[in-house]
C-alpha cells in the first residue's frame, strides 16, 4: 500500500532524509520512531503531498507523490503534529465543514459524522464547541477529520504526543478499529514503548535513515544481547548451580541458597533458552518459576540510534 522509494530531501546542505527504502503492506499499523529531527515529519509531509521530495518517489496505492498527487490525496487521510482545530465551531460543526471541502453530498453527512464520532468515542461530545475539549478529544476529533473521505491510508504524526494514560489508551483502542477497517496506519512517535503499544511493525529513523524495521519483540530481541535468567527452585540451589554452570550460553552464575534461587546470564537463542529451562523442570531440584529481566525500550532504541544498527 506505501511504497517508498530511495527518497531524498534537501535542504541546501542539509539531508533531512537519505535514500529512504520502505514498504508496508496493505493494512499494517507501521511505527517510525525517531528522535526530534530524524526525518519523520519530513516523511510524512512528503507522502501527504505538502512537501515535494528532492529525488526517489513514493507510491500510495500505486499513485506516486511526484506525479500523481491529487489522486494521493483522496487515498491519504493525514493528521499533523498539531491540531488545527477551529475553536468556535461545535464538533459536529467542525467535522461538518471538512466533509463539505471533500464534496460529500450534505445528505450523507450526519450519519458520517455520527459514525465517526463513535469511532473515536467522542458521541457525547457531539454538541461541544471545540475549545471545550481537553488535548486527547482533540486528538481524535482530529483523527476523525483525517478519516472524513474514508482513505485507505492514514498518515499520523505524534498522534499520542502529551496523552495522559487514559487518552494513550483510548487511542490504542481505535489503532485497533482501524486495523479492523483494514485501513494502513502510519504512525510516527519519539517514544518507543508508545508506538510498542499501537504498531504491528517499527522502522527507526536516525538522521534521516532507516536504521532498523522489524516488530518490536524481534528488534528488542535482536538488540538485547545476554539476558538474565532467575530460576527459583523447590530444592537445594547447589544441585541447580551444577546442572546450569555445564550448560551453553550460561555464564555468570549466581546462587542464594536461602531464598533457593539461581540467576544466570544467558546468550542463546530464545528456542535455545526454552530447551534448557525444560530439561531443569525434568531434574529433582525442580524448578518452582523462572524469569528474565526485560531490556527497557528506550534502551533498544538508545541502542539502535548510537550503535547504527542494520535492517
Amino acid at each position: 500500500m506505501i511504497d517508498i522509494r530511495k527518497l531524498s530531501k534537501s535542504y541546501g546542505s542539509f539531508q533531512a532524509l537519505h535514500e529512504l527504502d520502505l514498504e508496508i503492506p496493505e493494512g499494517t499499523v507501521f511505527g517510525v520512531v525517531g528522535a526530534n529531527g530524524a526525518g519523520k515529519s519530513t516523511t510524512f509531509s512528503i507522502l501527504a503531498t505538502l512537501l515535494p521530495p528532492s529525488s526517489g518517489d513514493a507510491l500510495i496505492g500505486g499513485a506516486s507523490v511526484r506525479d500523481s498527487p491529487e489522486e494521493v490525496r483522496r487515498k491519504v487521510g493525514y493528521m499533523p503534529d498539531f491540531f488545527g482545530v477551529y475553536d468556535q465551531l461545535k464538533t459536529e460543526e467542525y467535522l461538518d465543514f471538512y466533509a463539505a471541502s471533500y464534496g460529500i453530498a450534505l445528505h450523507g453527512r450526519g450519519v458520517l459524522i455520527g459514525q465517526l464520532l463513535e469511532l473515536v468515542n467522542l458521541s457525547d461530545k457531539h454538541d461541544v464547541y471545540v475549545d471545550s475539549l481537553s488535548r486527547g478529544m482533540k486528538q481524535r476529533l482530529c483523527l476523525a477529520r483525517s478519516l472524513i473521505h474514508d482513505p485507505q491510508v492514514l498518515i499520523l504524526d505524534e498522534p499520542a504526543s502529551g496523552l495522559d494514560p487514559r487518552a494513550r489508551v483510548e487511542m490504542r483502542g481505535i489503532m485497533k478499529r482501524l486495523k479492523e477497517m483494514d485501513k494502513t496506519v502510519l504512525i510516527s512517535s519519539h517514544i518507543l514503548p508508545e508506538l510498542a503499544e499501537m504498531c504491528d511493525e517499527i522502522g527507526v529513523l536516525d538522521r534521516g535513515r532507516l536504521v532498523a524495521r522489524n516488530s518490536v519483540r524481534e528488534i528488542h530481541s535482536r538488540l538485547k544481547g545476554d539476558r538474565m535468567i532467575t530460576v527459583k527452585l523447590n530444592g537445594p540451589s547447589d544441585e541447580a548451580v551444577r546442572f546450569f554452570e555445564n550448560r551453553p550460553f550460561v555464564a555468570g552464575i549466581a546462587a542464594d541458597p536461602q531464598v533457593r534461587e539461581v540467576r544466570f546470564s544467558f546468550s542463546g537463542s530464545e528456542e535455545e533458552q526454552a530447551e534448557l529451562l525444560a530439561s531443569a523442570s525434568a531434574e529433582k531440584f525442580g524448578v518452582r518459576s523462572f524469569s528474565e529481566e526485560e531490556t527497557d525500550l528506550e534502551d533498544v532504541f538508545m541502542a539502535i540510534t548510537e550503535g547504527g544498527s542494520g535492517q
